[in-house]
Parts: C-alpha cells; sequence; structure tokens
C-alpha cells in the first residue's frame, strides 16, 4: 500500500490509543485523557492538522526534555481580573484548559478577565478553549503566537519566515439550544499541519500556500521542510500579516512569553503564549435582547442568496461541527506515513506494536 493511502479508526479507539501512548510515556491517567482527548476532537472537526498526528513531535519533544509531563499550572501575578499563569512547559491541552477554567471563573465574578499564558507547550486547537467559554455563556478572545521554534510565516512583501501561524479566536456563545459562532483561524493562508498532512498524503498544495526558499510559488509540500526551507504566506496578504503582528505581540510580549525575535532562544520545540479576553455578556445588557439580536443578525447573513455551486451559507465553527457528525460515524482517516509515525512514537516508549493496532482497533 502506498505511504500516502489511509486507515480509518474509530473516534473512541483513537483516543484510547493516544492516551495510551502518553501513559507508558509517564503522564498521569487524568493528563494522557485530555490531551488525547483533545487531539482526537480537532480529527473529528475536520482539523487533523492539530489532531493526533501531532503525538509523535510531543513525543518527540519528551524525549528531547522539551514537554514537561505532569506540570500544573503557575499563577505567577494575580491582580483579580488580569493575571498572568506560566505553564513550566506543560502539556499545552492542561496547561491552557486550567488556564481557561480560572479565566471563565474571573470572568463570571469580575464582569471581564484577561488571562495571559505563557511557556506552555503546544496548546492544540485554540477553538477548544473559546468553546469552554462559550458553554459558560461567555465571550472570548484568544491570540496565539509560538516561541523557541524556527518561524514558519513570511511578512507580506518578505520571502523570510517571520511569523508563527499565529491562531487568532473569537467565540459568542449561543443561547440555550443555539450553536456558539466560533471564529478560529490561522493568521497564515493555512496551517502548517495542512502543509505536513499534504506532504504525508502525497499530495500538492494549492498555489499561494507556500513560497520556496527563493521567494517563488510553489504547489510542493516538501517545499517547507527543505533546507533552506521555504515558507507560508499570510492570509488576505497585508491584512493577515497586520493579524499575525498583533498576535505575536499580544501573546509573545503582553505575557512576558517571548516572540521570535532573535534575541530569544530557539529550542525546537513548540511552546504558545496566549492572551486571553473573556467577557460576561451579561454585564453589557439585557441577555434576552442580546439574543435576539444575534439570532437575527444570523438569520439576516444566511438569507443572502447563494452564489453559484454555492449549496448554503454557514457560520464560523458550522464547518467543524458538520465534520464531526460525519466522522463520528464513519471513523477518522489517518494515512499510512502518520500511521507510522504515530506506531514508532510508541515503540519510543515502550509499546509494542501489537499493542497499539489491538487498542486503536487496527487489524
Amino acid at each position: 500500500m502506498a505511504s500516502f493511502a489511509s486507515i480509518v479508526v474509530k473516534a473512541e479507539n483513537l483516543k484510547n490509543f493516544g492516551a495510551a501512548i502518553l501513559r507508558r510515556a509517564g503522564s498521569s491517567a487524568r493528563e494522557a485523557r485530555i490531551v488525547a482527548d483533545h487531539l482526537v476532537e480537532a480529527n473529528l472537526k475536520g482539523h487533523d492538522s492539530h489532531g493526533i498526528g501531532m503525538m509523535p513531535i510531543y513525543i518527540e519533544n519528551f524525549h528531547k526534555g522539551l514537554m514537561k509531563l505532569n506540570q500544573k499550572a503557575r499563577i505567577v501575578r494575580d491582580r483579580g481580573a488580569a493575571m498572568v499563569i506560566d505553564g513550566r512547559l506543560g502539556c499545552g491541552q492542561v496547561i491552557a484548559r486550567a488556564a481557561t477554567e480560572i479565566g471563565i471563573k474571573r470572568a463570571k465574578r469580575h464582569g471581564i478577565a484577561v488571562i495571559a499564558l505563557r511557556t506552555a507547550h503546544h496548546i492544540g486547537r485554540v477553538g477548544a478553549y473559546g468553546e469552554m467559554c462559550a458553554r459558560a455563556g461567555l465571550v472570548s478572545m484568544h491570540f496565539v503566537n509560538v516561541a523557541r521554534r524556527r518561524a514558519l510565516v513570511a511578512p507580506f512583501g518578505g520571502r523570510e519566515a517571520r511569523f508563527g501561524t499565529n491562531p487568532i479566536c473569537i467565540v459568542v456563545p449561543g443561547a440555550a439550544g443555539e450553536d456558539p459562532v466560533v471564529l478560529d483561524m490561522a493568521t497564515s493562508v493555512v496551517a502548517v499541519g495542512k502543509i505536513r498532512v499534504a506532504k504525508n498524503r502525497g499530495k500538492q498544495i494549492p498555489e499561494g500556500y507556500v513560497i520556496d526558499a527563493k521567494g517563488r510559488m510553489t504547489t510542493d509540500p516538501n517545499a517547507m521542510y527543505a533546507e533552506p526551507p521555504g515558507a507560508l504566506m499570510p492570509f488576505g496578504t497585508y491584512k493577515g500579516y497586520g493579524l499575525a503582528l498583533i498576535a505575536e505581540l499580544f501573546a509573545g510580549a503582553l505575557t512576558g512569553g517571548g516572540t521570535l525575535a532573535p534575541k530569544n532562544k530557539l529550542t525546537g520545540s513548540i511552546v504558545n503564549n496566549m492572551l486571553m479576553v473573556i467577557l460576561d455578556p451579561k454585564r453589557l445588557g439585557n441577555s434576552a435582547a442580546i439574543a435576539v439580536e444575534r439570532r437575527a443578525a444570523i438569520a439576516w447573513v444566511k438569507s443572502s442568496k447563494l452564489v453559484q455551486g454555492s449549496s448554503r451559507i454557514l457560520m464560523a465553527g458550522d464547518p467543524e461541527r458538520i465534520s464531526r457528525a460525519k466522522r463520528i460515524k464513519s471513523g477518522i482517516p489517518i494515512e499510512r506515513t502518520t500511521w507510522n509515525e504515530l506506531l514508532a512514537a510508541g515503540r519510543s516508549v515502550g509499546l509494542s506494536d501489537d499493542r497499539m493496532k489491538k487498542i486503536a482497533g487496527v487489524g
């Protein structure tokens, strides 16, 4: 079978598989489950770039001492509605979840909370933390940068990378029984993990995603991994570049976690900093009136006549919900290259191929 052909794994089996690798590496049962569940949820929602395929990178960083297991978020500054939290290179999904839980409690107490999270290992799909806030009835904004790892995204007009993919997430909760609006996006034209997935699947990428080291547009995903490497493009030319810079300053400078400026040492790890602003909309007006206006605005947007080839207008968050419903039923596709990388990661912590395949339900 070609290396880019896919196998299909049921979501629950894949969660158990990911948790087993982390448990064998030394994670507590709770930590292993949080990380594995988060990764597989990203797969379910169609974001394979942030899914279980990240596990080999995590295990590699663990072996190098760049990801610390069983760490707890440490509050280093507490000013009531404003807090600074240090992740101490702990598993990012655990650390960011704890920071978000703290932020939710403070926002409900003060009406608003600003949480500066710094120095966490890769926190994964940022939308997960916005969704946590939405379930609590809160509006939230999240700005993330990547520190200590080589830059991946070129600034508008440049050919050398200067940023990470620097995601921004903004979430507005729905009323009871309504879905939230979840805008969760990289400020690059796509997340770098999508280039990795295309490479592993043996597929070309659309023109406009990547430039090679000489600044030429290319459809070859391998250009990102060449030596010297290429770079991702910002989305929307100078607009995406501007937002990338804002995320770099908000997440890297305001949190104290550091930017990708040369003064900060690179280690090769994936270190995330995140600035969260969490707001209780009840402090701004009548909840029922807000819900009516939100509902009316969305209905008005969706009432637009469609362009040729379009079947409907989606809200931010709808594609993920559609993907999740489909993949819960059909399973999650994993290309063979990624599957082999996952098996290698498991072997590196002492799991046998037979054991891993049994957990995953793969023959």
